[in-house]
């Protein structure tokens, strides 16, 4: 009893120290908790049911473990204030391995984030249970604990600490297990009888060959494996967290900057409320933060992962903490307003870039949210920002690229405004004095930070628009400048707060630049104060007009040329004493070839490309749209066939024209019919439905058609109303070809379309497109087949 007992203790040691292991990425102790309690409970089971019958411990263990997650899911849901129903239990067990992947480290212990965990560590105390204290099988049984711990490593992988005692002890566990599990020799039999001489030298001589056979193959693998063991334990473990892809913004989100003239023209737009405590002083509410720019866009370039409540393990900063409450109400995307560097969030569950500290929310804003946030504010010290220095490192690459060719004026006013300017922090302070002196700030002018754009609003005239814009240029302008003159730059967008006010509107949203000195961002103003007398920039600095060099044939020729220009060839000899034919010819059959290459790879790749396009319009969607791409595959058709419909006509008219195309039979009350006149008739041969007026195509997109709409008594009747009026040709807007759109003049049906109207649509589209093409010569459907139009055709 005493054996399978301390066998049971070993086994319960070995599964707390993969707890421990795992640990260090989770914010508090619950994790450790929950674990060690699943462990002592799966070894336990194990050991009290240990004379009973063998098919008892599974359902035993089941039971035990079935209680476990409960009580891991109401202790968890309760620590992170989230639900903690049946429901909630269903998402966590399906989101448990990618939440993991995506979490934030420190991961905070929720439903989702403990479950897996706990489940694993039951699972593998079960198994060692069994095998150890039941069977007896102690070394076998030492496989599931190491699996498991191995697991919590590799899941850990850079974000853990150093902490050589939980090997150390997980080792020891193990050791107690296989020493108490050794037995005694058993006493010799009441027969009296002995191992005979050549029974002990045959053992001897087994357990001397077992031996040397071990030693020999633990040297051999030392040396095979040591050298390459030993050169991994300087480097870093691998990050499980780069083999799924983090949440991603869409084209809203990832540049704002261009929303802020959006939000200066709307400047009385309610966007959302904030109540500030813990500063007398606020400073500007962060919304996003934009690293990378390509000449044209300034993009956030962010990586988001998914967090709890704690956003950071330890505080980043020394300043106080300021909380702030939030209530949106226009505001819109997934981006997440809040004072720079949060430490804690409640009342949603964000997604978080460790690097800038900015926030999105998986499920986009919505009006109602609330929420509220906690950050530490810092402060510049403008004494320690005088002597800071910049980094000029790989890391930070990224702030200072400028991609593509910058304007030279912009160039030339960087350097002199860098001129006998040596500290960093003056050279910033030197292009917020020029900015703020020199440039006017306006609520209308049109948004655009591309080179051009900053160009035009540094030199640009006055009386066009140029040398004022909103803080969107001001920023701009100045992240330019200051990479060019090598300091870390990178943007922010967000909003103004007042002390005593918390509604935030359109005309507080602002963008400012920030400068990293000393591993910390810096944010400047270079926005001029409301005294400002604007100062021309004229009377400061003129770039200079690029030097232009003249063109090959108007530079003379060198003064001691023993050969005057007149008796100068104009052209290269010919024959072989030319140097340049074989160049030449080399030349002409290199662009040949490569000529043949490029035509060759049209004609497959503009043929698959379309078969692709209509197989997947055709084949995938909802019958609602394999219709519409039905009908879009008609005009598409026509216009391949040089019979496009007139614009104007109505759905029923279309097919009217189609049909006439297509059989060259006239129809007295389609207004289409003169157009169809002098087309050759076409005689249809497929198996397929009949194109007959396209009665079973008109029908299909009758009953896809939308429910009805009512119009405004202005407007022509809308396509989509339905009844009679819509029956007998009312003009609905235009389609994607030219035509009317499906539902164009129809009547609606009711209950929408199904699978068999969707079958009979797109057989009946592609037998007339094929007839239609069938009709053509040789060179038509061959122009037919490699005309690339039809991809970029809405």
């Amino acid at each position: 009893m005493v054996r399978r007992l301390l066998i049971a203790v070993a086994l319960l040691g070995m599964l707390t120290m993969a707890a421990f292991a795992l640990s260090p990425i989770y914010h508090g102790p619950l994790l450790l908790q929950l674990t060690a309690g699943a462990a002592a409970g799966s070894v336990g089971i194990s050991l009290a049911a240990r004379r009973l019958p063998a098919w008892t411990a599974a359902p035993l263990s089941v039971l035990g473990l079935a209680a476990a997650v409960v009580i891991a899911m109401r202790v968890s849901a309760v620590a992170a204030g989230v639900a903690g129903d049946l429901p909630a239990l269903r998402e966590a067990l399906r989101n448990s391995i990618p939440r993991l992947l995506l979490a934030l480290i420190p991961i905070e212990p929720e439903p989702d984030t403990v479950l897996l965990p706990v489940i694993l560590t039951w699972l593998a105390g079960l198994a060692a249970g069994e095998l150890g204290v039941r069977y007896h099988r102690v070394l076998l049984s030492y496989a599931p604990p190491t699996v498991l711990f191995g697991g919590a490593l590799y899941l850990v992988g850079p974000n853990g600490t150093a902490a050589g005692w939980v090997p150390l002890a997980f080792s020891g566990f193990a050791a107690l297990g296989l020493i108490v599990s050794n037995r005694p020799p058993p006493a010799e039999t009441d027969t009296g009888q002995k191992l005979s001489a050549e029974q002990r030298r045959t053992l001897r001589l087994r357990v001397g060959a077992g031996a040397g056979a071990g030693l020999a193959a633990i040297v051999a693998l030392s040396q095979l494996l040591g050298p390459s063991v030993a050169a991994k334990v300087g480097t870093s473990p691998a990050e499980p967290r780069n083999m799924v892809t983090p949440p991603q913004l869409d084209s809203l989100d990832e540049s704002p900057l261009v929303r802020l003239s959006g939000w200066a023209l709307n400047h009385d737009q309610h966007l959302f409320d904030v109540e500030v405590t813990g500063t007398d002083a606020p400073p500007p509410i962060r919304l996003a933060v934009l690293n990378d720019y390509d000449g044209v866009t300034w993009r956030v370039g962010a990586t988001y992962r998914n967090a709890g409540r704690v956003l950071a393990a330890r505080p980043v900063l020394t300043d106080p903490q300021v909380r702030q409450a939030f209530r949106i109400a226009d505001l819109d995307g997934r981006l997440l307003p809040g004072m720079a560097t949060p430490e804690e969030v409640n009342g949603v569950r964000v997604a978080v870039d460790t690097t800038d500290g900015t926030m999105i929310l998986s499920d986009g804003l919505r009006t109602g949210l609330e929420y509220s946030v906690v950050s530490r504010v810092h402060r510049p010290d403008e004494n320690a920002m005088q002597v800071a220095e910049v980094p000029n490192t790989d890391a930070v690459a990224r702030h200072l690229a400028l991609p593509g060719k910058v304007p030279d004026s912009i160039a030339q006013l960087a350097q002199h405004l860098g001129e006998g300017v040596s500290s960093p922090y003056q050279r910033a302070f030197a292009i917020v004095g020029w900015l703020s002196e020199h440039y006017k700030v306006v609520g209308d002018a049109p948004s655009g930070h591309a080179y051009p754009n900053v160009e035009y609003f540094l030199f640009g005239p006055k009386q066009a628009g140029g040398q004022k814009g909103t803080s969107e240029q001001f920023a701009a302008a100045f992240a330019v400048l200051a990479r060019l003159m090598g300091l870390p730059t990178r943007l922010a967008v967000g909003f103004r707060v007042d002390a005593g006010r918390n509604e935030v509107h359109g005309g507080d949203a602002v963008a400012w630049p920030e400068v990293l000195f000393n591993g910390v961002w810096e944010p400047f103003d270079p926005m001029p104060k409301a005294d400002t007398i604007q100062r021309p920039t004229e009377d400061d600095f003129r770039p200079k007009p690029p030097a232009s060099q003249p063109p090959p044939e108007t530079v003379p020729a060198p003064s001691g040329s023993a050969v005057p220009p007149s008796a100068k060839p104009t052209t290269a000899p010919t024959g072989d004493a030319s140097p340049r034919g074989p160049r030449t010819a080399v030349v002409v059959a290199v662009s040949g070839g490569a000529v043949l290459l490029l035509l060759s790879a049209f004609a497959a790749v503009v043929p698959l490309a379309k078969r692709t396009r209509r197989r997947r319009r055709l084949g995938q969607g909802t019958p609602h749209q394999r219709i519409e791409a039905a009908w879009a595959e008609v005009l598409t058709g026509l216009r391949l066939a040089g019979r496009p419909a007139p614009p104007h006509l109505t759905a029923s008219e279309v097919a009217h024209y189609a049909a006439t195309a297509a059989t060259g039979r006239a129809h007295s009350k389609s207004r289409a019919g003169a157009g169809a006149k002098g087309g050759p008739p076409v005689t249809i041969r497929s198996a397929t439905p009949p194109v007959d007026d396209l009665a079973a195509l008109v029908n299909a997109v009758a009953f896809a058609a939308p429910p009805p709409v009512p119009a405004p008594r202005a407007a022509v009747a809308s396509p989509t109303a339905g009844g009679p009026q819509a029956a007998r040709g009312a003009k609905g807007p235009r389609g994607p070809q030219g035509g009317r759109g499906p539902a164009t003049g129809l009547a609606t049906t009711g209950g929408g379309p199904g699978e068999e109207q969707a079958a009979l649509a797109t057989a009946q589209a592609v037998a007339y497109v094929g007839e239609l093409r069938a009709r053509r010569g040789f060179w038509r459907r061959l122009l037919w087949t490699l005309d690339p139009r039809p991809l970029f055709w809405k």
